[in-house]
């Protein structure tokens, strides 16, 4: 009997995991999504194991225990942090404002920036926006560029050095 559960959880975690992940990622750090997925189907499983009924509808369940289980982890993070936060005093000033010219200087540095990662050479800049932008490993890029792994290292140095000077230069 336990194994026509453990069959019917494998199936709820194929069918409602990925939404699932979804739904907490948008609600809680990335970090924790993970554990709340699994917490969710153990949840499930327990429950199933011990009253030995089966659920109507799975997926509304799912989201229940789920949605409760935001509710315990927002009160958790509240009473675990609390106490690591001060409280902003009103009476002091704020020491630096953004001002126009510093807005405008950053726009400008912004734009040398972007000029430098566009004006790179293909392959050194697919490496480096694969790298930077993307969260791509070495590996995963000289498989997906089809060279080694020390070339995609190479190509994302030179694109550095390119990038830092093309910023000094402008400075």
């Amino acid at each position: 009997m336990e194994n026509n559960y453990q069959n019917d959880v494998a199936q709820w975690v194929v069918k409602y995991g990925l939404g699932l992940r979804r739904y907490f990622a948008s609600r809680v750090n990335l970090s924790d999504v993970d554990d709340l997925v699994q917490e969710v189907f153990t949840q499930l499983f327990v429950r199933i194991t011990r009253h030995g009924k089966d659920i109507d509808n799975p997926k509304i369940y799912i989201y229940a225990v789920a949605k409760n289980l935001l509710i315990s982890h927002g009160r958790h993070q509240k009473t675990r942090c609390g106490a690591l936060h001060d409280s902003i005093d009103c009476k002091f000033d704020i020491p630096y404002l953004i001002s126009p010219e510093r807005t405008v200087m950053g726009i400008q540095a912004y734009s040398r920036v972007l000029e430098a990662i566009l004006g790179l050479p293909p392959r050194a800049g697919t490496a480096f926006r694969f790298h930077r932008f993307e969260g791509m490993t070495y590996q995963a890029i000289a498989e997906q560029m089809g060279i080694s792994k020390e070339s995609v290292k190479e190509l994302i140095q030179r694109a550095l050095v390119r990038v830092r000077q093309a910023v000094e230069e402008a400075s």
